[in-house]
């Protein structure tokens, strides 16, 4: 894997003002978040609904501001692009797969004219001939040929064939980092793992790389090479996928694997958390935030928040390792 970096977070927080009008609080969705991705690598955010991951990737779309912190994309702080010019050249680099695909295509157009829209929009293609050649050698890369959609609605494919479409628009503007936000949760298990197996496929093949949001550890296990544990806004485990999910040294990551005792790809983690009163209080309490339901509490946890240790080329952010030193 080439290590040189294609994006680095420093520091990344969104705070948004929850309550009534009279007791508002700061709830920090996404807390001092920090790490790379290389070129060429799949790098997992893995955690419960409600952790934080949707925020973190709206963020580096471009589709919410943060509070603070810098996210840097070959260098650039996208955070102060400001020009049109600059933010056209992003949004190439950087392409997203959404979680439904049938909510990404309109149901009232036809799936193909997305295809042709981008390569014109994005200038790729110029002439008519130009842009079938694109959007077929696209298709091509995914599985599909333009024979498969050409003419057809979202509702005439599948939501296996159509997620593949969304993959084959993204191609298009020839992208080096796909943000993929729970992009197989919404299709059938059996046709699942084909599109995992896409993306591990799109790595070796064009050189990209992947930032994979998920609930599920099972294709998390499967498709990643580094991955970082989301619990209420903050990382608190992150490193190499086989330490992380093998040996996981979080309490939070050990009950989570607990979910899924073996790495199964047809298997996946079935809860989904909502944000409830409870889960605001596990935002904006001090100290750790899995300090509640954390067999291994100690006093110091309800009153400081851990820091990031380095331990067994991996951190983590747990005060059970800052007492080990």
């Amino acid at each position: 894997m080439n290590n040189d970096r294609l994006l680095s977070v420093k520091e990344l927080t969104k705070i948004f003002r929850v309550g009534s009008l009279l007791f508002k609080k700061d709830l920090i969705a996404v807390n001092k978040v920090s790490f790379d991705i290389a070129n060429q690598e799949i790098f997992t955010l893995a955690g419960e609904s409600g952790s934080g991951k949707s925020t973190f990737a709206r963020m580096l779309l471009g589709l919410i501001k943060p509070t603070y912190g810098n996210i840097l994309y070959k260098g650039i702080d996208i955070t102060k692009i400001k020009s049109a010019k600059e933010w056209l050249w992003f949004t190439k680099e950087v392409q997203p797969i959404f979680q439904d695909p049938f909510e990404t295509f309109s149901p009232l157009n036809r799936v193909d004219t997305y295809l042709y829209d981008t390569a014109f929009n994005y200038g790729i293609a110029k002439r008519k001939e130009d842009v079938y050649k694109v959007v077929e050698e696209k298709l091509n890369a995914v599985g599909l040929s333009l024979k498969d959609i050409q003419g057809r609605y979202p509702h005439e494919l599948s939501g296996g064939q159509l997620q593949r479409v969304s993959v084959a628009r993204a191609l298009i503007t020839e992208p080096s980092l796909l943000v993929a936000d729970e992009p197989v949760s919404m299709i059938d298990a059996s046709l699942r793992m084909s599109v995992v197996n896409l993306f591990k496929d799109l790595k070796e093949r064009f050189g990209l790389s992947v930032l994979y949001i998920t609930h599920d550890l099972a294709t998390a296990y499967y498709i990643s090479d580094r991955i970082g544990v989301m619990l209420r806004g903050n990382i608190v485990e992150l490193g190499p996928v086989e330490k992380v999910l093998n040996e996981p040294l979080h309490p939070y990551t050990q009950i989570l694997k607990q979910s899924i005792p073996d790495p199964d790809p047809e298997s996946r983690w079935e809860e989904d958390i909502q944000l409830s009163a409870f889960d605001i209080k596990e935002f904006t309490m001090a100290g750790c935030k899995f300090s509640n339901r954390c067999p291994f509490v100690m006093d110091i946890c309800r009153e400081k928040e851990p820091h990031n240790i380095l331990k067994d080329e991996r951190t983590v952010k747990c005060h059970l390792y800052s007492q080990s030193l």
